[in-house]
């Protein structure tokens, strides 16, 4: 194997694939990052069992030259030492050339590293999914849908399936759910496809969904998702990114979200995110970040936030209307700014169910898009 590469191309390839590759594997080859060098390109592979990322640098491409004198082959090399070599080498181009023993040659400018390589036939090849079950949607779509959803996955083993984003489709609309029973994130968009989907629900681990999101281009380009029993694909132009499903049942979670209210509040998200994170500031040594929130006359909600071997705050936002009764509500301060970031709306709407009851925030005339949080008992 042979071939002379622009490191740049190399190095995003690598950093991608990287992401799959543990020093924590049952399968000693896989600690290793697999190089195959074709006529039509180079493609790089890790796995770590539960994830598996391919990533292909083709020769050419729309008129630009990536790799020339390519000698066609296969080897693995060592995870831990390849990235740091190709971040290093002195030069833009980087020659790889393997022999016949599996020995590894690294040119770049003046310098020169010699790698021992291991047999390629050796790594566990991917399963190529090709299945009924598949669908395309615009690369920036599937990167909100996780950024407004992921971050509300369970860090916490002690039930698995909550470490996941469950995905459900009805018709031709598609959900994202996750929650750690502590909060609840859900977004639903609507699919244009020819025929209607009738894919199963999977939960798909917080941790691949994460690792994707850092991948993935902010394009419009299409990410094909495919979906088997224990696996779900994501396939773009020059990426193959596979991880297995969680596997249980997922908690029904639409009998969590209320559907009244006793108090509902207008208010400009940005005004309200910095008040809490103002009040937070001094809500540090509680469990959580507590802080408490207090309707008031003429629109007033009073913000509040104490420790006290610190001190307090207290912070007054005008809302643009309050509606219902008086109310006071104490909340995980993170879960609030979490949640507001999360809907990125200029005005969102909070309902409130009580001070010991589940409140929904929502952008105003938009309910495809759901943050809910448990408040805390606090007196």
């Amino acid at each position: 194997m042979k071939f002379a590469i622009q490191r740049d191309q190399l190095m995003e390839s690598v950093q991608d694939v990287m992401k799959a590759i543990s020093s924590r594997t049952a399968i000693p080859i896989l600690t290793g990052m697999k190089l195959e060098a074709t006529t039509e390109g180079v493609k790089l592979t890790g796995s770590d069992s539960d994830i598996s990322i391919e990533s292909f640098i083709p020769a050419e491409e729309d008129g630009t030259v990536h790799i020339e004198n390519i000698e066609p082959g296969s080897i693995v090399l060592q995870a831990k030492y390849f990235p740091d070599i190709v971040r290093k080498v002195p030069d833009n181009t980087v020659e790889i050339e393997s022999d016949h023993t599996k020995n590894v040659t690294i040119r770049s400018g003046s310098a020169e590293f010699h790698l021992n390589g291991q047999d390629a036939e050796e790594y566990p090849s991917l399963p190529q999914l090709r299945t009924e079950n598949s669908f395309d949607m615009p690369t920036d779509l599937l990167k909100r849908l996780i950024k407004q959803t992921g971050f509300a996955v369970s860090t916490s083993e002690t039930r698995p399936i909550l470490t996941g984003v469950h995905v459900s489709t009805e018709e031709e609309n598609l959900q994202f759910v996750a929650t750690d029973s502590h909060r609840l994130a859900s977004r639903k968009i609507s699919l244009e496809t020819e025929e209607r989907l009738n894919l199963p629900s999977v939960v798909i681990p917080g941790k691949s969904l994460s690792e994707l999101n850092k991948i993935l281009d902010d394009t419009g380009d299409s990410v094909q998702i495919s979906i088997t029993d224990n696996q779900i694909l994501f396939r773009t132009k020059h990426l193959y990114f596979l991880s297995r499903l969680l596997e249980g049942n997922y908690p029904e979670t639409s009998r969590l979200i209320p559907n009244e209210s006793k108090t509902t509040v207008l208010i400009d998200s940005k005004e309200l995110l910095q008040s809490v994170d103002r009040a937070s500031l001094l809500a540090k040594e509680n469990r959580n970040n507590v802080v408490r929130l207090l309707t008031k006359e003429n629109n007033q909600i009073e913000i509040h936030g104490n420790s006290p071997e610190v001190g307090n705050v207290t912070e007054e936002v005008t809302a643009d209307t309050i509606d219902g009764e008086e109310l006071k509500i104490s909340f995980s301060a993170k879960y609030m700014m979490d949640a507001l970031r999360a809907i990125d709306a200029t005005q969102v709407k909070i309902s409130f169910t009580g001070a010991m009851r589940p409140f929904l925030i929502t952008p105003v005339d938009d309910d495809s898009i759901l943050q809910l949080i448990l408040p805390v008992r606090t007196y």
